[in-house]
């Protein structure tokens, strides 16, 4: 199902209906490719799988869709051309790894529906599998400046003064390019963690012609602002007024700051909100690991989407550490038919 060139702010508003009012994003890309046996110790991180094992891509994409997520998410968060040709590939082989990043959420998709359709389940569950024919959407991930850095600065967001809007669009122009043109639904700018990458990417979208919707998610570390320290506010307007933008909210934020920070966004934004915090735990760049302990259990972080459903959001899903688990029980949880929510 691909959103077209229409009107983008309706496109979300559709999906949504036809999702029964609520969607389910999926989870954690990097651990799950990790508990399948991948090794990701690379500045390329989820992304070095692109070029080492697609195969295990492929896998946990369908592991999510078979926990009940409408969404997926490439595997492009950290794939960079920059960061291609720094392991010695030609621009065309890093723009080709871009692509297959979402031929391999497609073929996934693809192979989802053709389980659903070899099943026939009234009820759509087997083996505690969803299989269950519904619209999914293929986002094509694009992760921040500070990303590419892997050097922890997505979650400060403090690039220096010698990072400007220019330098940002530059960096960002062509990949964005060649995801829209590869076909996805839409485009996922993640974490992003300031007000000036929110800028550029909107312009991007503007200027050359991305005939693809995008959403916009920010993370935060205190509930009040972006890591960078700027208004999640602000942040929002831009998304607000980008014409193409057709969904706004969070993602690898601490559960415990979702409530706060979607009564920011609803005071400037009509656009769909959307969220899908981590687990809660922290990251440590100097280590480049998650702290253990520091996280809530897949029930805690259940037993809040009910709370942020209320509160606005109608697109719900897991970030870093979440699981396939995770996924299914915010599936239960907003697509259960006692607690079936609302139409559009």
């Amino acid at each position: 199902m691909g959103f077209g060139i229409g009107n983008s702010s309706s496109a979300m508003t559709d999906f949504l209906r036809q999702s029964g009012g609520y969607a389910v994003i999926d989870g954690g890309l990097a651990t799950e490719l990790e508990r399948h046996g991948a090794d990701l110790n690379d500045p390329l991180w989820s992304a070095k799988c692109l070029i080492s094992s697609p195969h295990l891509i492929k896998t946990v994409h369908l592991d999510y869709l078979e926990a009940g997520a409408d969404i997926i998410i490439t595997a492009s968060y950290q794939a960079t051309i920059q960061g291609f040709e720094s392991k010695g590939m030609s621009r065309d082989e890093g723009e080709a790894l871009l692509k297959r990043s979402v031929e391999i959420a497609c073929e996934a998709r693809d192979t989802y529906y053709e389980r659903c359709a070899e099943h026939h389940l009234s009820e759509g569950i087997k083996n505690d599998k969803i299989l269950k024919k519904r619209p999914i959407l293929v986002a094509a991930s694009v992760g921040s400046y500070g990303a590419y850095l892997a050097d922890g600065s997505e979650y400060d967001g403090n690039y220096g003064d010698a990072v400007t809007l220019s330098t940002l669009k530059e960096f960002h122009r062509r990949r964005v390019q060649v995801l829209a043109e590869a076909g996805p639904d839409l485009i996922a700018f993640e974490t992003i963690p300031n007000k000036l990458e929110a800028q550029a990417f909107a312009e991007l979208l503007e200027e050359d012609g991305i005939n693809i919707p995008a959403w916009f998610a920010f993370n935060s570390k205190d509930g009040v602002n972006v890591v960078s320290g700027d208004s999640v506010i602000e942040c929002a307007s831009i998304a607000e007024s980008c014409e193409k933008a057709i969904a706004v909210g969070i993602n690898c934020t601490p559960p415990r700051f979702i409530r706060g920070l979607i009564l920011s966004i609803q005071k400037v934004t009509t656009k769909p909100i959307l969220i899908y915090p981590n687990s809660g735990e922290t990251y440590d760049p100097d280590r480049k690991q998650w702290v253990q302990s520091t996280g809530v259990s897949d029930e805690d972080f259940v037993s809040y989407v009910s709370k942020w459903r209320e509160y606005g959001a109608s697109l719900i899903g897991g970030c870093c550490r979440t699981t396939p688990n995770t996924i299914k029980a915010i599936y239960k949880t907003l697509k259960s038919p006692a607690d079936s929510p609302s139409q559009l």
